[in-house]
């Protein structure tokens, strides 16, 4: 009953601040810069902006535990679906796509699926030329026909075995595999894109609920570096880790727009989680992060810090998900410093907040148990230029008693 009282009363709170943020303003993204200047435009929101009488409801809200939690963001699935009762995306719902003219490919899809006993039926060879950043829309359709003729209906989620390509023609090749192949999920200037269905709902079975198979990039320069953030994530799992979350807001106004978001989490999360409000550019020899979330175009000194096992942490910046030839730092960086999830845009969002991110929405999925991607994806709500990187299994939130479960694939030696 506790731990009732606790989820609900965590999910009515999450939505009195959403409704404190839209009564301030703070919530509307219109006519957002894109995020090569600075325009000067106020990047954070204190408890000082909220209305009073709001900021009196978001004090007493612990109290009001027993009101149903609204849906303040999206419907969650319906019981018709049966998807939120049912178990969360585990190895036999995760197919892994290789690219059969990659050896690095090949390789890393093996391991992936050897250490999270992914099915050797959910194992999909497709074939392109490798190497490249970019693939074309042509291109993708062929891929992408394979994949469809091969994958089985019960599976929920991509593995894509491969740092490059992660971009086709003007979206993320992660939202491209998710969704298909589709110009409403891109921009020309600072515009909207296609929303995601998926975004903060209970979905346990997206592709079920609404044809949407999420994927993540097991990404990194080197079969050694997609090894170890391989092993973090499955290292993570269960763990629980005590770790501290660090919410960085910085002094680039442009970028540093989810600092509104860090005053609900400090006053929603900090009953079962450490999280500190860094107002700084950088944090430093810290031995404990498990989340850290900024908005600068370079951060220094990460590969200072001790990341846990199950660790996310990104910064909002245009081009961080360039991730082999970024005029601006590399998410890939956030992995090589031994975080196992990242996340960046390919292509010029501007500084909408939906299209990054959400640090309260994957914090809280996250705590709650959800897998890495589970919680990264549905933090995103308009995810068409942005790709996701890291060991989607990864749920160092679990509970020891639910592992993660699958088959013992089939692989050669």
């Amino acid at each position: 009953m506790g731990s009732f009282v606790n989820f609900m009363s965590l999910r009515w709170y999450r939505c009195l601040w959403m409704h404190a943020l839209q009564s301030s303003g703070a919530a509307r993204d219109d006519a957002q810069p894109a995020l090569s200047y600075d325009p000067g435009h106020p990047d954070s929101l204190s408890m000082k902006t909220v209305k009073p009488f709001i900021r009196q409801l978001l004090r007493s809200a612990w109290l009001l535990v027993l009101i149903q939690p609204c849906a303040c963001n999206s419907p969650v699935a319906s019981e018709a679906t049966g998807s939120a009762a049912g178990g969360s995306i585990e190895p036999a719902t995760v197919a892994i796509i290789v690219n059969d003219a990659d050896p690095l490919s090949r390789r890393i899809g093996a391991y992936y699926a050897q250490q999270r006993h992914i099915p050797e039926n959910n194992l999909i060879h497709v074939s392109f030329v490798p190497g490249r950043s970019g693939m074309t829309r042509g291109e993708f359709e062929q891929v992408m026909a394979t994949v469809n003729a091969r994958v089985s209906p019960s599976v929920q989620a991509y593995a894509l075995a491969w740092t490059r390509p992660y971009r086709v023609g003007c979206m993320s090749i992660t939202t491209a595999f998710a969704a298909g192949y589709d110009e409403a999920f891109c921009a020309k200037g600072c515009k909207a894109t296609r929303p995601s269905p998926y975004f903060d709902t209970d979905s346990r079975r997206p592709h079920e609920d609404f044809g949407w198979r999420p994927a993540m990039l097991l990404a990194g320069t080197s079969f050694d570096d997609v090894k170890a953030l391989i092993d973090r994530g499955v290292a993570a799992d269960g763990t629980r880790p005590s770790g501290t979350g660090y919410l960085v807001s910085t002094n680039d106004a442009a970028r540093n727009v989810r600092s509104r978001f860090y005053p609900g989490i400090m006053l929603m999360q900090s009953d079962r989680f450490v999280f500190k409000l860094i107002h700084s550019n950088t944090v430093r020899y810290r031995a404990d992060v498990m989340f850290y979330f900024t908005g600068l175009a370079r951060v220094a000194g990460i590969d200072t810090n001790r990341f846990l096992p199950g660790a996310i942490a990104d910064h909002l910046t245009s081009s961080g998900g360039q991730l082999t030839d970024s005029r601006q730092m590399s998410s890939l960086r956030w992995l090589e410093a031994d975080a196992t999830g990242s996340y960046g845009t390919v292509v010029e969002p501007c500084a909408f907040t939906q299209k990054f991110p959400r640090p309260d929405i994957v914090i809280d999925r996250y705590l709650d148990g959800e897998t890495l991607l589970e919680a990264y994806w549905k933090s995103v709500a308009w995810p068409g230029q942005g790709v996701f990187m890291g060991e989607p299994l990864a749920a160092p939130f679990r509970e020891k008693n639910t592992p993660l479960q699958g088959l013992e694939p089939d692989l050669p030696g």
